[in-house]
């Protein structure tokens, strides 16, 4: 691979045609100063207090119906049937537009080093769109707490998408109760019979996904402490259990907000250090601290190193990031600066293959795809195995070979391709653009094998299954 081509690959997500934005270490770190935090697509797509609010009104209404139907004696399931039906299309919808919006960003844009930093932060940062209550909201996570901490800090995009209601819905967060909280204590005293208590999985992904990594010296006592001091951290409307109900109507609908009544007393120990803050400040203290950890800038360091250099990430590389994050105090374009600069992320042979997702969007780029229905995006990726936001799991989708480059995925992607190619309108020469996509990397196989093709439709689908097009 040449350098204009790892850079518009490896680092971007494809050259589009007609255009070669970023071919070069000046040009990716030059995107900084023109990314929009909101393109078109995603400015024209409801924002989260929206969204949620609606959310939350739907909910509300099931609620109402099902409170009447009691008091009327009539069977709860039954009578609640049509509002829940009317709740579920409705996180539907959102899930689907926003999944088109997501593809018609990344195809259209000319920062495509730094949305493709978008995705990785939103992999790292996962849900799942598969809990009924945030399936409207998986979009919204990536658009309004991600993306606008992209080029700023670790710990300000840390403390945004743990307050997000998508991520404390999808970890339960938001039915989390302290066994002494006020609430807690008037439960324990009625006897209530639904269970009320702490729950740990926002607290316990926290430290081993989002900073720290797996093995680095926290404890189970440390995972239940933390999510003692994050007990209160909740969404008004949507979350679920006896939790959800001993704070309702309380801030406003759909949105994060701290609840003191469920919130548990007292000092907090997390690894060896004592937190004394009251109220929402004690967990925000343990994130801040999380944010500057050296286990924290080791973790990150290993998944971007992987991300751009290889399944297996060069220790020079990680060693390098890790070591720009600490001294910047967790300042990503100063983190991204370091991987651009390094030499080992222009490795000239190719180190990555391709993720459904990005070798879609890649093949949109190239084709100049410019109608991106919603549901057309939906079906390829599901086809594809990579269904956008449902990784089925808090860890995120892979980001290794093994994961995507076995005979039956490949072969998903041939049909696809084919498909690609016989709906492209435009008259496209695939070897003249094969060549503009991969400037100094074309190979000699690849281009007779395009040029033997019977016809322009069959080049460009043998272009969108090369082996310069499958990897970066």
């Amino acid at each position: 691979m040449s350098e204009a081509s790892i850079a518009l690959n490896r680092f971007g997500l494809g050259a589009r045609a007609g255009g070669a934005e970023g071919a070069s270490k000046v040009a990716l770190l030059r995107q900084f100063e023109r990314f929009e935090v909101l393109p078109a697509a995603i400015a024209a797509y409801p924002r989260t207090t929206t969204l949620a609010a609606q959310l939350a009104a739907d909910y509300a209404n099931v609620q109402m119906v099902g409170r009447e139907a009691r008091r009327q004696g009539i069977k709860t399931e039954v009578a609640t049937e049509e509002a829940r039906k009317i709740a579920r299309q409705r996180g539907r919808e959102y899930y689907n537009q926003a999944v088109g919006v997501r593809a018609q960003a990344a195809v259209a844009s000319d920062t495509p080093f730094v949305e493709r930093l978008v995705h990785f932060w939103s992999n790292h940062f996962a849900v799942s769109a598969d809990k009924q209550q945030m399936v409207g909201l998986a979009g919204a996570l990536e658009f309004d707490a991600i993306r606008p901490h992209v080029l700023g800090t670790f710990r300000d995009m840390l403390h945004a998408v743990e307050r997000h209601p998508a991520m404390l819905l999808y970890l339960d967060q938001a039915q989390s109760v302290g066994p002494n909280s006020p609430a807690g204590q008037l439960a324990a005293e009625r006897q209530e019979k639904r269970r009320v208590g702490l729950n740990e999985n926002l607290a316990r992904e926290i430290l081993e996904l989002h900073t720290l990594g797996v093995r680095t010296g926290y404890s189970q006592a440390d995972v239940t402490e933390f999510a003692r001091a994050m007990t209160g951290w909740t969404v008004s409307g949507l979350g679920r259990g006896q939790g959800a109900r001993l704070v309702r109507g309380a801030g406003e609908a759909g949105q994060f907000f701290f609840a003191p009544r469920i919130h548990e007393p007292g000092v907090r120990t997390i690894m060896a250090k004592s937190y004394g803050q009251q109220g929402q400040a004690q967990a925000a203290a343990v994130l801040d601290d999380l944010a500057a950890h050296p286990a924290t800038a080791r973790h990150l360091a290993v998944k971007l190193a992987r991300h751009f250099a290889g399944d297996d990430p060069p220790p020079a590389l990680t060693a390098r990031l890790e070591a720009a994050y600490l001294k910047s105090g967790g300042d990503l374009p100063t983190v991204y600066r370091a991987l651009v600069e390094a030499p080992e992320a222009w490795a000239p042979q190719p180190v990555k293959f391709k993720t459904p997702w990005e070798w879609s969007v890649s093949a949109m780029r190239a084709l100049g795809t410019q109608e991106i229905p919603a549901q057309a995006v939906l079906g390829l990726m599901t086809q594809l195995g990579q269904p956008v936001w449902r990784p089925g799991s808090p860890a995120g989708y892979d980001d290794i070979a093994a994961s995507w480059a076995g005979p039956d995925a490949v072969m998903r992607r041939v049909e696809a391709a084919e498909r690609f190619a016989a709906r492209t309108r435009e008259t496209i020469d695939p070897r003249a653009r094969a060549a503009e996509l991969f400037p100094g990397a074309l190979s000699a196989t690849t281009s007779q094998a395009i040029a033997r093709a019977e016809s322009p439709a069959q080049g460009v689908a043998l272009m969108l299954v090369s082996p310069e097009f499958m990897r970066r």
